[in-house]
């Protein structure tokens, strides 16, 4: 068979009911550990604020937390709404973390804000923050990485000179046109917003443009994934993050759910609906169907690497997920050269 995509984890963080934010990075460092030792390529944070049940609003603070306890594996940010931020900062954050941790430092960058407008506010203080500058952004960020220049009034320091990749994180055409034009990786949120991943995905290829980070598209896809050893298991666990998508959906977000014995046979048509629209693309199963349905999905859509998402609630269950859709992956062929250095791989 064709080669197939590397794997790679997105980790939001999930605080279960019962349970609390500490425990639940304490879980992403212990998960971490178990995706490296797994051969996972890299291991993404992500931003969110206001949520109770997400524990990863100080990005890179847990970015740290988890490089420093791991050796290996990529740890990055899945990703950083650059809207909420001054971009000097997060050169700044990243540089430090890059300096501590070289060659392991990934920063993802989107233009949403993570957030509801309130709590936009909150965090910007003034609403000095503009989605509509994203691309102005970006180009900063990418001149604080740059080596400084004689007389240079403003540099990130750490940062500057440092070599951090960039990835444009996008849920629609406008990320998708923005990572093609600067010739950038690009992460596609396909695990809630699969809706416009074919025509992202085509603007991408069509209209990138080799850049000094990249010379070819190079394409991340989210996919909740929820493995288990029988199909029926696997079903049952995803009932928490069905669960968690309703009620935030509904304007009842909260911390994850445990497993719920026929819930989607209870659901009103609005949820059903819900689940629908942004679960579209999951993967959900035993071995072998965990299997199929990743491969397939790859193969379809030409992705370089699959980032997977699991938000289950029993910590040993989503260690054993990640366990079984690595092994259901575990016959894909090397990168090809021009990509390893990009992706981390040395080949064997």
């Amino acid at each position: 068979m064709s080669r197939m995509t590397v794997l790679s984890v997105l980790d939001l963080a999930p605080v279960a009911q019962g349970s609390d934010p500490g425990q639940a990075l304490r879980n992403s460092l212990d998960l971490a550990r178990h995706a490296e030792r797994l051969g996972y390529r890299r291991y993404w944070l992500a931003e969110h604020h206001n949520m109770t049940g997400i524990a990863s609003a100080a990005t890179s603070v847990a970015i740290g937390f988890v490089a420093g306890g791991t050796s290996t594996i990529r740890v990055g940010a899945g990703g950083v709404m650059l809207p909420n931020h001054a971009p000097l900062a997060i050169a700044e954050q990243f540089g430090t973390l890059e300096a501590l941790y070289p060659g392991r430092i990934d920063l993802g960058v989107g233009r949403a804000p993570g957030s509801d407008q309130i709590t936009a506010r909150a965090l910007r203080r003034a609403l000095t923050g503009d989605v509509d500058r994203f691309p102005q952004d970006v180009a900063e960020l990418q001149a604080y990485f740059r080596a400084a220049e004689p007389g240079q009034t403003v540099q990130a320091v750490p940062g500057a000179g440092l070599d951090v990749p960039l990835w444009i994180l996008g849920s629609s055409t406008f990320g998708a046109q923005l990572a093609a034009y600067m010739g950038l990786p690009f992460a596609f949120a396909s695990h809630f917003a699969p809706a416009e991943l074919e025509a992202a995905l085509a603007f991408y290829r069509q209209g990138f443009r080799p850049s000094a980070q990249l010379d070819r598209p190079y394409v991340m896809l989210g996919v909740n994934t929820v493995a288990a050893d029988t199909d029926e298991e696997a079903r049952l666990l995803f009932t928490s993050v069905q669960q968690a998508f309703v009620n935030l959906r509904s304007g009842r977000p909260g911390r994850l759910p445990p497993p719920q014995e026929g819930y989607e046979a209870g659901l009103e048509p609005q949820a059903r609906a819900i689940l629908s629209d942004v679960l579209a693309r999951a993967v959900v199963g035993g071995p072998e169907t965990v299997r199929a349905g990743l491969r397939a999905f790859a193969q379809q859509h030409g992705a370089d690497e699959l980032m997977l998402t699991s938000q289950i609630f029993d910590h040993a269950a989503r260690k054993r997920s990640y366990e079984i859709a690595a092994g259901a992956m575990a016959e894909t062929s090397p990168l090809p050269a021009s990509l390893r250095s990009f992706a981390g791989d040395d080949g064997s």
